[in-house]
């Protein structure tokens, strides 16, 4: 039996991970600063610790684990990361976990590690035409990310790719495109766009108006869960390093992600724009390396995996019976 430990396993990425490597048949050890918020955890041991700090961090890196993932860091939607507010934190918090739990990995010798890695890296300059936007693996550099969010994660793909160079790590990087699904952020000021205006429109009545951030003209690409944890296995059981794209290609205006929303309720909803932290005018997974070193693909639409969010979180707003104010 093989074992895994995951790094991150109380966010939304991480709880999944967990759920698919015990149906994998993995021997399991999550860790997180919290539980998973929605569901109990798969996991076989569970430990609540803080990873920015080393002698924990060695503590549970305390035998030879198969894989490890490291998902955990400091992170959050457009209200997070782009105003500015949290920047010190998001690159203090994330740097050291990354230096922590990579250097226990080396030392215990668990060579086979994943890091996940951000969209994010890209270049600002490259995103700037919404309906044409550059983000293959090689037009990383020259360097120039739109937040701290971004240059952290940049500067910790280095980090890991540097370890493989000199100690012999054996190291894979993913750089996501915009995760979303049930079981994820919804309503406590870090979830991202599929979550938000899932919640808005779930929360509104037919014929209301929500706000959105921006004029709405912004791209981006939207891949779910399932998918991106199927493609983080395909790259953590390859003999491919990466970095690589794992996103969707089916590219929306964040009206048109709107649209497709209301559509699924059945609402008809008016868009209000008002200024707010947007990020890069366009983003779009380009799948070419992964199509080619992994033949890999999304296997569904976006409206199929908005479908099944929606419906989430619409039980989550009829649950809750109180109003979340507009981000």
């Amino acid at each position: 039996m093989k074992n895994a430990l995951v790094c991150g396993a109380g966010g939304f990425i991480g709880h999944h991970l967990v759920r698919r490597l015990k149906a994998e048949g993995y021997w399991v050890r999550g860790v997180d600063l919290k539980f998973p918020r929605f569901s109990a955890s798969s996991a076989d041991d569970f430990v609540i610790g803080d990873l920015r700090q080393q002698g924990f961090v060695n503590s549970i890196v305390d035998r030879h684990f198969d894989e490890i993932y490291q998902l955990a860091a400091d992170m959050g939607g457009a209200g997070y990361i782009f105003t500015g507010d949290h920047d010190a934190d998001v690159m203090h918090n994330s740097a050291t976990i990354n230096l922590n739990v990579l250097d226990a990995a080396y030392r215990r010798n668990c060579r086979r590690i994943f890091y996940s890695s951000s969209a994010c890296i890209y270049p600002e300059y490259n995103q700037l035409d919404p309906d044409n936007p550059k983000c293959s693996e090689d037009s990383a550099y020259p360097a120039a990310p739109d937040s701290e969010y971004g240059w952290e994660k940049l500067f910790s793909e280095r980090l890991y790719l540097a370890y493989a160079r000199n100690h012999g790590m054996d190291v894979r990087i993913a750089r996501y495109h915009n995760i979303f699904g049930p079981e994820g952020s919804w309503n406590d000021g870090k979830e991202k766009a599929p979550a938000a205006l899932c919640r808005k429109i779930a929360q509104a009545f037919d014929g209301d108006g929500i706000e959105i951030w921006g004029d709405g003209r912004q791209t981006r690409s939207f891949l779910y869960i399932d998918e991106c944890v199927e493609a983080t296995l395909r790259l953590t059981s390859s003999g491919w390093t990466g970095p690589v794209n794992i996103g969707s290609e089916e590219m929306v205006s964040i009206d048109e992600l709107v649209d497709l929303i209301a559509k699924i309720a059945g609402k008809t909803i008016e868009k209000r724009h008002i200024e707010g932290p947007t990020g890069v005018r366009g983003r779009n997974s380009d799948n070419r390396l992964i199509r080619e070193r992994l033949g890999w693909a999304p296997s569904a639409a976006l409206a199929a995996g908005l479908a099944k969010t929606y419906g989430w979180i619409n039980s989550q707003v009829e649950r809750n019976h109180y109003g979340i104010a507009a981000e």
